[in-house]
Order: C-alpha cells, then sequence, then structure tokens
C-alpha cells in the first residue's frame, strides 16, 4: 500500500462526531418492529406530518431536473411575508444547520472563541471546532437556567465572538426571560438565537410570532435569528431553515453560500407549507395541549421527574435506575426516547410529545417497566 499523502489536520482530533438519530430501517430491524409499529418519540419530529397542500405539491413537482434558484428567491419573498421582515435580510438554508455552519465560516479566524451554554444544542460546538474555533462554556445550572453570571464573566476574561442560544432550550424546553435576552443582546458579541422550536411555546401566539426576535434583528446589528420548518411544518427530512441576518453580514454569507442549497423538493414543500398555515397551526395546538397531558402523565412515573417545557419534547430526569437501561428498555417495546452521554444528561431522557395514542403506549410501557 502506498503511503498517505499528507497528514490530516490535528485540529480533527479534538472533535467528537456529532451523534444522530437512527433511522426507521436501521432500528425496526434491530428491534423487530415494522417501522409503522414504531413509537418514535426520539428526535422531536411532528408525528401529523406534511400538510395536504405540501402533501400535493410534491406530488405535482414539476422540475426537480432542473437546478433550484440559487437565491432561493420565491421562498425568500414567502418567508419575508411570513415573518415581517424584510426580504434582503433573509437567507435559507439546508435546515438551519447549514445557516450555522455559514455564519461560523464569515465570521471566525482561527483559535476565535464561541460561548455556548451547556447541556444545549451539540451542532454549536461541532461547528465551532471544525471551523478553527475555540468551544468556551458558560454551563447551566442544575435546573438547566442560564447562569447569567457566568456568561457575563465569560465574556469579560474570554471575549467570545459569538454567543450562540437556543431559545426555547434543547434539551430541556426552558425559556430565558425577556430581561436576561435584553442583557445578552447589549453584550459586545455576535448573538446567535435558534428559535427552532418557537412555535411551540405556550404564549407565542398561533405559530410564536409573539415571542419570536425575528422582527428584531432589523433593530440590533449584533443579532441573528435562525429558523427551522422541520418541526413545526413537518419537513425534518426535506433539510429547509432560514435566519435572519444584519445587512453587514449578509454580503459574506452569499459569497460562501453553496449555490443551490435548498433543493427543489425542499422549496416547493416549505411554500405550500406557507399555503397552509391554519391545518398547521392546528396540529402545533394539538401538539401544546398533548404535552401538557403527557407532562403530568410522566410526573406519576415513579422513577421520573420531568422538567416544563416550552417546546415539543419533555426532558425527565431519571431516579433510582439507569437512564441508559430505561431507554433500552422502551425500545424493546417499541418505543423510542433519546438518551444522552453528555455531561449533565447522563441521568436523562427526553420525550418528544406525539399523538395521544403515542402518549398511551409510552405510559404503559413505562409503568410495565416500573
Amino acid at each position: 500500500m502506498k503511503d498517505i499523502p499528507f497528514q490530516l489536520p490535528e485540529r480533527l482530533d479534538l472533535i467528537s462526531p456529532y451523534t444522530p438519530i437512527e433511522p426507521y430501517e436501521v432500528l425496526s430491524e434491530r428491534l423487530g418492529f415494522a417501522p409503522d409499529d414504531l413509537t418514535k418519540m426520539d428526535a422531536n419530529e411532528n408525528p401529523y406530518g406534511i400538510s395536504p397542500k405540501t402533501r400535493q405539491a410534491l406530488a405535482e413537482l414539476r422540475y426537480p431536473h432542473i437546478y433550484p434558484d440559487p437565491e432561493s428567491r420565491a421562498l425568500r419573498s414567502a418567508l419575508a411575508a411570513f415573518c415581517n421582515v424584510p426580504m434582503d435580510s433573509i437567507m435559507a438554508g439546508s435546515g438551519a444547520d447549514e445557516l450555522l455552519d455559514l455564519i461560523l465560516r464569515a465570521c471566525l479566524k482561527p483559535d476565535d472563541k464561541v460561548l455556548i451554554c451547556p447541556p444545549t444544542f451539540g451542532m454549536y460546538s461541532f461547528d465551532t471546532l471544525i471551523n478553527s474555533g475555540q468551544v468556551i462554556e458558560a454551563r447551566r445550572t442544575d435546573d438547566f437556567q442560564l447562569d447569567l453570571p457566568l456568561i457575563l464573566q465569560k465574556v469579560e476574561t474570554e471575549k467570545p465572538k459569538v454567543l450562540f442560544l437556543t431559545r426555547p432550550n434543547n434539551p430541556d424546553g426552558s425559556l430565558p426571560s425577556p430581561e436576561t435576552m435584553q442583557t445578552l443582546l447589549d453584550l459586545p458579541l455576535l448573538l446567535v438565537v435558534d428559535e427552532a422550536y418557537i412555535e411551540f411555546t405556550a404564549d407565542g401566539g398561533r405559530l410564536g410570532e409573539k415571542l419570536s426576535l425575528i422582527r428584531e434583528v432589523e433593530n440590533h446589528q449584533n443579532l441573528v435569528v435562525l429558523r427551522t420548518f422541520s418541526k413545526w411544518a413537518g419537513l425534518a427530512g426535506l433539510r429547509v431553515g432560514y435566519g435572519a441576518f444584519p445587512s453587514w453580514l449578509m454580503p459574506a454569507l452569499w459569497k460562501i453560500k453553496q449555490p443551490y442549497n435548498v433543493n427543489v423538493a425542499g422549496t416547493q414543500a416549505a411554500l405550500a407549507s406557507l399555503s397552509d398555515l391554519n391545518w398547521l397551526a392546528q396540529n402545533v395546538a394539538c401538539l401544546r395541549e398533548e404535552r401538557e397531558r403527557l407532562f403530568a402523565a410522566l410526573t406519576k412515573i415513579p422513577c421520573l421527574r420531568p422538567w416544563p417545557s416550552q417546546t415539543n419534547f419533555i426532558l425527565c430526569r431519571v431516579v433510582g435506575r439507569s437512564a441508559a437501561d430505561l431507554k433500552k428498555n422502551l425500545a424493546q417495546k417499541g418505543v423510542l426516547v433519546r438518551y444522552y452521554t453528555s455531561k449533565g444528561l447522563t441521568d436523562c431522557i427526553r420525550v418528544s410529545v406525539g399523538r395521544p395514542q403515542d402518549t398511551e403506549r409510552l405510559i404503559k410501557a413505562l409503568e410495565e417497566l416500573s
């Protein structure tokens, strides 16, 4: 065998691969269940799926053989109307994950620092390390609240360029107060607010519009707000996200963005979703209602201590037994929940909110295992 042509960068040794959710087909074969016989409550997907208009749009897709619009103009125009923000401030991406990476590609020089508040979404640290940045942590309190004094200390001593904040947070579903958000906006850094779950907030209006900060981007040169179609619109498999960005950042993002990043199926599905808001909003309302029913049921399981949530999932502390074993035992009954190996979460499981029948199957399985 010939010698390898060169050594890969040492920084790659510092990166742990992101652990994704395994697909239906793999899990069903391993567990011995048909895919439709699994109750999937592990990835925060929308159990009601795509809207009728979206399904029709995909069935009637006319130009899959033609490259998509590299600027996603039709989608950005529709999003501008939906969010009440200027079209020029919006960029669409292959999921919000692509936009996270683009922000760091544009903003970071080697060894620039990025502040995160774990436990939180794992892609923030992943993308920072890929882009040669340093991850600085201001860990949350034991009840998953932001430690604001610690954040301020880290900003003063470490001088990070970027702060990532999921609002509401993943994996616990907490929502920072308006006063906390104002303090963060006043910091000398770029605040990237990830609103992947804002549509599910109890006081956010029909689809999160009362609580979203996306309309504030025009007023703050240091604010980026990211959103996604994956959760509320059921498009997780089609990868469509978007964000609102300050005007000084947009030219750099356009320079480095892949030209055909949002495919034609994803674009048409997102456009159809925006034309079927009543149907989707009704499903979001159902999931909010089911969240409260699921939370009440989980409080009655002796080994679980659930946290109140403003999202479509509920994090539970597992007491008196192994959280990893509980996840495994539930999977053997055809019920899939999320388990983490990361610091602060090894005694927790996260349960996505499903339909009433999903809640009933989960609770029955938990009672049998208690």
